[in-house]
């Protein structure tokens, strides 16, 4: 923690509490912003007269910003320093939310694509910053930040509506208003911008280098490497599963038989029993050293969500509860392996950009390709299937990316 803090003002400024709230409060910012979008989506396309394949489209914009951006993160973090990466990130938030209300496809369309690109610079950093301030509670401010995130988009999700309905302003108002997260987030995380620090792997390197030899040791590849290839595919595929049932949960529950508003209900509870696994992995996690017994069992939460709703959906209420908190455990679990599985901050943001470059694009097309098996079938049983077998391979993966084991480092000669 020490290394944070280079001179007295700087030092009270950095206390751990003040990071902690910082920390907290951006990952507030980190889906909120997003979700809350699907309560208001019909009154969207009523208001701007755009039909449901523009719809689609919208609902995974962030999706494909997050692809675009993510990898030149860790260069964007190199470059500014990972307080004042974090800051610009809430400031795209900030812009996006104001110019998606402007009352224009055109303005719907830019502000949420700015959200997302916010979104990917705040998802990719927050766990590396976890990494190099809290390097012995990894697992358990990580289960905090995802626990606050979880709760915050699924208040925002259930404010919507009755703002759009108690304002003169509509839409307009409820979608604005969500801008007071990222203003109050920087002002609480103003302070951290007095100085400009980077991650301890590249200070490390700056200070050999400023003595004129090379760098001992140099990272490796994490492309090149098999444990950042398995957590990986398992924060990927459970993104695709999430961003699946996200996207297509009203219309499963519709076709057997639920009601409009019955639907929307289950919607937003399956927000909020995605924040639920936080309240036992925040006191779990840190006594685990091998993942592995938990990781291969928060996929087989969802396996049986997916087979109860194939098989048995008048039961949804048990299935929508599996599979938000499996979804919401996993996603716990692949955010700690960022930083378990790095050595250091460095690393960590690393593996981070690639683990959630290729999960994010993979959860961008989980919502298309399930809606044409969909229409290739005229029901969701297939789809069903599919996102079944998804979660056995899940399974799978999580028993070898939850092994106690660290990415390697190479030789500079290599």
């Amino acid at each position: 923690m020490t290394e944070l803090c280079h001179s007295s003002p700087v030092r009270r400024l950095s206390h751990p509490a003040v990071l902690i709230a910082g920390i907290l409060l951006i990952a507030m910012n980190l889906r909120a912003p997003f979700t809350s979008i699907a309560p208001l989506l019909e009154r969207l396309q009523a208001a701007l007269g755009f039909n449901s394949t523009a719809a689609g489209l919208l609902m995974i914009l962030p999706l494909l910003a997050f692809v675009v951006v993510s990898p030149w993160v860790p260069r964007l973090a190199r470059g500014l320093g990972l307080e004042r990466s974090l800051f610009l990130a809430l400031v795209a938030i900030a812009a996006g939310i104001a110019l998606r209300v402007q009352g224009s496809m055109l303005a719907l369309y830019l502000g949420i694509g700015l959200i997302g690109a916010g979104i990917a610079v705040g998802n990719v950093l927050l766990p590396s910053l976890v990494k190099r301030s809290f390097a012995q509670h990894v697992a358990l401010l990580t289960s905090c930040y995802v626990l606050t995130m979880g709760i915050m988009a699924a208040i925002a999700s259930a404010l919507m509506v009755p703002l759009a309905q108690g304002s003169s302003a509509g839409w307009q108002y409820a979608m604005l208003i969500v801008v007071v997260l990222p203003l109050v987030t920087m002002g609480v995380w103003w302070p951290q911008l007095s100085r400009r620090s980077l991650p301890a792997a590249a200070k490390g390197v700056e200070k050999v280098a400023e003595k004129g030899a090379a760098p001992p040791v140099r990272q490796a590849a994490v492309w090149h490497s098999p444990l950042a290839w398995q957590v990986t595919l398992f924060m990927g595929i459970n993104s695709l599963l999430f961003y699946t049932v996200n996207s297509w949960l009203p219309s499963m529950l519709a076709d057997n038989g639920f009601s409009a508003e019955k639907a929307g209900s289950l919607h937003g509870l399956l927000q909020l029993a995605s924040a639920l696994p936080g309240l036992i992995l925040v006191p779990l996690m840190p006594r685990l050293k091998d993942q592995r017994l938990i990781a291969f069992a928060t996929p087989c939460m969802s396996l049986a969500g997916f087979i109860g709703l194939w098989l048995m959906p008048e039961w949804a209420l048990v299935w929508v509860l599996l599979l938000g908190a499996g979804s919401g455990a996993s996603f716990i679990l692949a955010l700690s392996f960022m930083g378990l599985r790095a050595r250091d901050a460095m690393q960590s943001a690393s593996l981070s950009s690639m683990a959630q470059t290729l999960g994010y694009l993979l959860a961008a097309m989980g919502p298309p390709l399930i809606g044409a098996l969909y229409d290739m079938q005229g029901n969701w049983q297939l789809a069903l299937m599919v996102c079944a077998v998804l979660s056995v391979l899940m399974a799978g993966v999580g028993w070898l990316a939850g092994r106690d084991r660290q990415l390697p480092e190479a030789s500079a000669s290599e």
